[in-house]
């Protein structure tokens, strides 16, 4: 049944400043788009958007939801920013490909992301059966079957390496790189978009740039991209940068830098050193992109921290470490003395390490509470507190680490190769704000508030940049043909309703989110439709 939205002032993601009109929808695809004259009849039904901005449905290019999407029909979380789309299987690490051996350790290690999966059949082992599963996760009463919102997937290099060497700290052997090219081209054939690493996560980060730039071009030749968080983001952050641009250039593979910022006091004002690097290989032919998220602190878990030695072999093998009274001197030397590789290279400073979630109910006093103000509450040394909770919490406790600074934010953001992602994270008692608020953020505190950007530059940044990198001929834009992945949002109010204190509140101001022309959002409301699919990258054969 058609359906006709009129009286919408239409941002289309070109960056071309907006202009009324009333837009069709026919069988999950824009249809027309009427600039002049009365709104069109239809026989089917019609939304008077009474000025609302329309624009295409938002890309979040960095999602950690790759459990979420099968244990949660609704995923409001992300629906409700008007995200259509999001990339998972980010920073080297998610659940495809993997086998009986490697599954329960990869659960294991990413439990503060995702959850410990215990709600989950894991009833798949490669990217093409977890894909699948993804399109069959669901059912609504309408007879729409898949998941929330799209997803794109991306091969988790880390994994790769696990599958084909364990956690072992070494280069592999011709056959072992032979297996994690083929596993390579297996998953793009299945529909993978490109590979992401984690360079300052084990094992991933064990792998040396000879052994990248040799996945790179397997990834490279089935049309995908590399999506790196890299080795460092403070001490070392410029000559990590250059890295990823150097080996992603021998290799002739496109470089999409995840949540690239220049964080910790050593690159305070540094934003503009990391742009100057950019620009010069952009100028020079280089085929590169990045996102960000629009807050100062990261997140991750607290045991990534730790130096990449403490964790070789396992979650088993590192928690034997920390219960060493020797082997975990040494890793407090190497985290508050020398600054391990885990912690980017930079001394531990415990007073910007807040804990917010954890993964066993006994631990729930940690949350909302820095490192340093728990020791001094306890009377102790902020290693003992944070060894504790390693131990209690079994490793599954994820952080904030507050070491942004907001002129690096502001700076990459207008970058023209800039993309969104919002690497939130859903799991805790207490996620970063990002997880429920990145895209109203952009929208409301830094286009409509400051001016950091304009109206329409931001939704380009949101939707067809986003859908370029990922190779969408059909998506990102408002233009008739495109699928109707749209939002609908009030300019003058959108606002994330996140905050670092109530982080699990829904945006205001987006009240229509549609995904294949169907409703997923109505009068700011979630409703029952189930309209989300994977999207199958451009080496795809079914």
């Amino acid at each position: 049944m058609d359906l006709v939205i009129a009286n919408a002032q239409v941002v289309d993601g070109s960056g071309a400043a907006g202009y009324p009109a009333h837009v069709t929808v026919r069988d999950g695809r824009i249809a027309q788009i009427h600039r002049d004259g009365p709104p069109p009849a239809t026989t089917g039904e019609s939304l008077d958007a009474d000025g609302l901005t329309l624009a295409p449905g938002f890309i979040d290019m960095h999602a950690h939801t790759d459990l979420a999407l099968l244990r949660d029909p609704e995923h409001t979380a992300k629906a409700a920013q008007g995200v259509t789309l999001e990339v998972i299987g980010q920073d080297g690490i998610s659940y495809a490909p993997v086998t009986d051996t490697t599954l329960p350790t990869i659960r294991r290690a990413i439990a503060g992301w995702n959850g410990s999966g215990d709600d989950i059949d894991f009833d798949w082992r490669t990217v093409r059966e977890y894909l699948d599963r993804l399109d069959r996760a669901h059912t609504d009463p309408h007879g729409g079957t898949g998941i929330a919102v799209n997803a794109a997937y991306l091969i988790p290099q880390g994994t790769l390496r696990m599958l084909a060497l364990g956690w072992d700290d070494r280069d592999p052997t011709a056959a072992e790189l032979d297996l994690m090219r083929a596993e390579i081209t297996e998953a793009m054939h299945a529909g993978a978009v490109g590979m992401s690493s984690g360079l300052t996560y084990t094992p991933g980060m064990y792998a040396k740039d000879a052994e990248l730039t040799e996945l790179c071009r397997t990834v490279a030749a089935h049309g995908g991209y590399y999506c790196p968080h890299h080795r460092s983001y403070g001490a070392g952050a410029l000559a990590a940068y250059e890295e990823m641009v150097a080996l992603t250039r021998e290799a002739g593979c496109p470089l999409h830098l995840a949540h690239a910022t220049m964080n910790f006091g050593v690159n305070k004002g540094k934003a503009p050193d990391l742009l100057e690097l950019l620009d010069r290989a952009l100028a020079d032919g280089a085929d590169i992109s990045l996102d960000t998220y629009p807050y100062t602190p990261g997140c991750t878990t607290l045991v990534a921290v730790l130096p990449s030695w403490a964790s070789e072999g396992g979650p088993d093998a590192t928690l034997a470490r920390l219960r060493d009274d020797d082997t975990a001197e040494r890793i407090r030397h190497h985290l508050e003395e020398i600054g391990s590789d885990g912690c980017h290279g930079v001394p531990m400073e415990w007073e910007t390490i807040e804990i917010s979630g954890v993964t066993d109910d006994a631990n729930t006093p940690y949350v909302g509470r820095t490192v340093l103000e728990t020791a001094r509450a306890n009377g102790e040394t902020p290693w003992t507190t944070a060894r504790r909770l390693l131990l209690d919490d079994r490793l599954g406790a994820t952080i904030l680490q507050h070491v942004g600074h907001e002129e690096n934010v502001r700076t990459i953001m207008r970058h023209p190769v800039h993309t969104g992602g919002s690497d939130g994270i859903l799991q805790g008692a207490k996620p970063h704000p990002r997880a429920y608020g990145t895209f109203p953020e952009y929208l409301g505190k830094y286009v409509r508030d400051e001016g950091v950007l304009s109206l329409a530059e931001c939704v380009a940044h949101l939707t067809s940049r986003p859908a370029a990198r990922l190779r969408l001929a059909d998506r990102g834009l408002v233009r008739e043909g495109y699928r109707a992945d749209l939002v609908l949002f009030d300019a003058d109010t959108v606002a994330a309703g996140s905050t670092y204190d109530d982080p699990r509140v829904y945006p205001t101001g987006i009240p229509y989110v549609l995904i294949d022309g169907r409703f997923v959002m109505r009068d700011g409301l979630r409703t029952d439709v189930i309209a989300g699919r994977t999207v199958r990258g451009a080496a795809y054969r079914p």
